[in-house]
C-alpha cells in the first residue's frame, strides 16, 4: 500500500453471539493498528440478508465495549469512509461488478436455481466435479441483451482464469500457491442486488484503505479469488494474516476445532459462567501468539506494548478451560478487596438478600479460594442456613475432637462468646486462643468444633473465627447450641 498508516478492520456479520474465534480475530486486528500507532475500523456486514439475527449489532458494540476494543471508527462513531454498514453501502458495489463486465472480467449469469441444484446433485452422485459449470459464461451478446430486456433474473460471477496458478503472500503461513482450476466464477453480485460477502469485502477494504486484513485461516483457499479481484480492478492488496485454528480437547484425549461440545464458546456464555472480560481477552491473545517476553498475564495495554505480528504461530491453538481458570482466579486474587466486593455483590446478595454482612472479612476468605465469582453462593449457602450435618463430623483425628471433648470445647466456647461485645475476627481469634491456652489444648482441637458447629460442613472458606464473625453473635451462638445439643443428644 502506498500509504503509511496501518488500518485494520474488524468486519463481523450480526448473525448471532460473539465466538471466540471471532473474539480473537477482533482483538488482533485491535493490537496490530494500536502496536503500529494505526487506526482500528468497525465495519458490520450485513449483506447476508437471511441470516441477521434481531439483536446481533448489540452483541457485537457490547462485546467490543466489555472487553476493551475501543473502534476509532464505525457505524456508531462515523469517520471519513463511512457508511460503515454494508447495507447501507448497497449501491456502491453493483458499478464496479458492471465494470469488470465490460472489461470481460466477469459475466451476467442467468442460470435457474433449478439448475443450480441439479448441478448440485449431479456433484453429489459423482456424474460432475466441481463447483459451477460456466454455463453463462460465453453466452452471446445478443443473448445477454435479450435476457436483460426480458427482465430475467440475474448474478455477476467473476470470470477466473482456468489455467495456471495465483500466489499470494501471507505474514503467518508464508507464500501460498492455489491451481487456479480449483477456483470456481464465484458471484460478485446476488440475485437480489447485494454484493456476496467476498466481493464487499474486497471493495470496502479498498475504499477504506485497509492496509492488513486479518483472519481465520480456513480462508487461506479463499484469498485467490480476493487477490484476482484487486488485479482486475488494479488495486494493491493489503497485507494478509491468516491465525491458526482454535481447537478443543475431546474426551479420548484428541483435539478438534472448537465447538459447544468442548464447552462454551462464545463471549457472553464465557462471562455468565463467571470468567472476567479482561481474563478471556488476556487468554485468547495467547491462543496462537507467543509474547517474547517469558510470561502469561497482560492488561490490554500491556498487550498493545509487547504485541507484533511475527509472534503469531501457524501451528493451532488448543482451547484450555482449566488454563482459562487458572487465569481467572489469577486476575481475582490481582483485585483489590474493594473490587472484589464489588464483582462479588450480585452473588453476596443472590444468597443473603439485602441483609448488612460483614463484607470485608467475607472478601478476606473468599478471594483467595474463588476462581469464578459464580462459585460464591455454592461456598457460602452455609452461610446463610445452617446445613444438617451428622454428629460424626465433630470426630477428627488429625484435630484429635471426639463426641466427648468436642461437647467441651463447645460449652466452654459459648460460655466465653456469650460475654464478650469484640465480634470482629481478630477479638474472636484472641479470645478463642486465649480459650485453648487456659483449657490446655490444642488451638485445633478447640476450633474444629467451633467451626462444625458453625457451618455444619467439614470443608469452608476461612476458620472458626471469621466464620462467627460474619454469621453474628446472635446466629453464632444459637449454632453452636445446636451443636451442643447433638453432642449430648
Amino acid at each position: 500500500m502506498q500509504q503509511n498508516t496501518v488500518r485494520t478492520r474488524f468486519a463481523p456479520s450480526p448473525t448471532g453471539f460473539m465466538h471466540v474465534g471471532n473474539l480473537r480475530t477482533a482483538l488482533y486486528e485491535y493490537l496490530i493498528a494500536k502496536s503500529l500507532g494505526g487506526t482500528f475500523v468497525l465495519r458490520i456486514e450485513d449483506t447476508d440478508q437471511e441470516r441477521l439475527v434481531e439483536g446481533a449489532v448489540d452483541v457485537i458494540y457490547n462485546t467490543l465495549e466489555k472487553v476493551g476494543l475501543k473502534h476509532d471508527e464505525g457505524p456508531d462513531v462515523g469517520g471519513e469512509y463511512g457508511p460503515y454498514v454494508q447495507s447501507e453501502r448497497k449501491n456502491i458495489y453493483k458499478p464496479y461488478a458492471e465494470q469488470l463486465v465490460r472489461e470481460g472480467k466477469a459475466y451476467y449469469c442467468f442460470c435457474t436455481k433449478e439448475r443450480l441444484d441439479a448441478l448440485h446433485e449431479s456433484k453429489e452422485d459423482g456424474s460432475f466435479s466441481g463447483g459451477y459449470d460456466r454455463h453463462c459464461r460465453d453466452l452471446p451478446k445478443e443473448e445477454i441483451d435479450r435476457l436483460l430486456q426480458a427482465g430475467t433474473s440475474y448474478v455477476i460471477r467473476q470470470r477466473m482464469p482456468i489455467e495456471g496458478s495465483t500466489t499470494f503472500d501471507d505474514v503467518v503461513y508464508g507464500s501460498i500457491t492455489i491451481e487456479n482450476k480449483e477456483l470456481e466464477d464465484q458471484i460478485l453480485i446476488k440475485s437480489d442486488g447485494y454484493p456476496t460477502y467476498n466481493f464487499a469485502n474486497v471493495i470496502d477494504d479498498h475504499l477504506m484503505n485497509i492496509t492488513h486484513v486479518v483472519r481465520g485461516c480456513e480462508y487461506l483457499t479463499s484469498t485467490p479469488k480476493y487477490n484476482l479481484l484487486y488485479q482486475a480492478f488494479g488495486w494493491d492488496v493489503p497485507t494478509y494474516v491468516h491465525l491458526p485454528l482454535i481447537m478443543g480437547k475431546n474426551e479420548d484425549g484428541s483435539v478438534s476445532k472448537l465447538s459447544k461440545r468442548h464447552g462454551s464458546t462464545g463471549f457472553e456464555d464465557l462471562m455468565r459462567e463467571g470468567y472476567l472480560p479482561q481474563t478471556i481477552v488476556n487468554y485468547i491473545a495467547l491462543l496462537g501468539w507467543c509474547p517474547k517476553e517469558n510470561r502469561e498475564l497482560f492488561t490490554l495495554p500491556e498487550l498493545v506494548q509487547n504485541f507484533s505480528i511475527d509472534g503469531i504461530s501457524k501451528s493451532p491453538a488448543v482451547f484450555d478451560y482449566d488454563k482459562l481458570t487458572w487465569f481467572n482466579g489469577e486476575y481475582i486474587r490481582s483485585m483489590s478487596e474493594q473490587e472484589f466486593i464489588e464483582n462479588a455483590m450480585p452473588y453476596f446478595r443472590e444468597v443473603f438478600g439485602d441483609a448488612q454482612i460483614n463484607w470485608q472479612v467475607l472478601a478476606s476468605i473468599l478471594q483467595p479460594r474463588v476462581t469464578k465469582f459464580t462459585q460464591i453462593p455454592e461456598m457460602i449457602g452455609f452461610l446463610k442456613e445452617l446445613p444438617d450435618y451428622p454428629a460424626d463430623f465433630f470426630v477428627n483425628k488429625k484435630s484429635k475432637t471426639n463426641l466427648e471433648n468436642s461437647a467441651q470445647m463447645l460449652k466452654e466456647s459459648i460460655a466465653e462468646l456469650q460475654k464478650t461485645d469484640d465480634w470482629s475476627a481478630e477479638g474472636l481469634h484472641d479470645l478463642l486462643i486465649a480459650l485453648a491456652q487456659k483449657l490446655e489444648v490444642k488451638n485445633g482441637t478447640l476450633l474444629w468444633p467451633v467451626r462444625i458447629a458453625a457451618a455444619g460442613m467439614t470443608v469452608t472458606p476461612g476458620g472458626a473465627m471469621e466464620i462467627l464473625a460474619i454469621l453474628g453473635k446472635g446466629e453464632s451462638i444459637r449454632r453452636l447450641q445446636i451443636g451442643l445439643e447433638k453432642l449430648q443428644a
